[in-house]
């Protein structure tokens, strides 16, 4: 079967940025991360992970593209059917592209259909709007509430004297 995806960039824009794609059911996130990256014009050089989601696209477990955990068993987009992830009970992906300008997507499974002799997979369908050359900004949900500041702990960070800890710590 094969499974068509709606994937829409994460902006503030007036216009809607997004690509159709076709890919096998059976292909790895590390085939769908190659076909997004490559229609949205990136290079695929970059770290990048996708996230199970729900229906309000909450951000869920993580899938990444290398194993960088300290124990040496996060989940792999090389080692992960897509079909084993997204299906039509759980149709939703986030998708992050380079961590340093965090390029955010949502990955969204639109219909499964059978697979086409005359087709090539992967696919590009559609495409829809040209991508800014900045990502958009992002907020994060402490940057808007103004109850957590993490510099606000009433510590002079130049008073040594006074900062409560024994200099031959180690």
């Amino acid at each position: 079967m094969i499974y068509r995806f709606r994937v829409i960039l994460d902006n503030d824009t007036e216009e809607d940025i997004f690509r159709d794609l076709e890919i096998r059911e059976t292909d790895t996130l590390e085939d769908l991360h190659n076909i997004i990256t490559q229609s949205f014009g990136f290079d695929g050089s970059e770290m990048a992970s996708f996230y199970l989601s729900n229906d309000q696209w909450d951000q869920g477990e993580e899938i990444s593209l290398f194993d960088l955990s300290d124990s040496g068993n996060a989940r792999l987009m090389n080692e992960t059917a897509i079909n084993d992830v997204v299906h039509e009970v759980q149709p939703k992906l986030i998708y992050v592209y380079d961590f340093l300008s965090m390029w955010t997507f949502y990955v969204e499974l639109a219909e499964i259909v059978d697979e086409a002799e005359t087709t090539d997979y992967p696919n590009l369908m559609f495409v829809h709007g040209q991508i800014p050359d900045t990502a958009p900004d992002r907020v994060f949900e402490a940057e808007g509430d103004d109850t957590f500041n993490e510099f606000d702990d009433d510590y002079d960070v130049d008073d040594y004297d006074n900062l409560d800890f024994n200099e031959n710590w180690n």
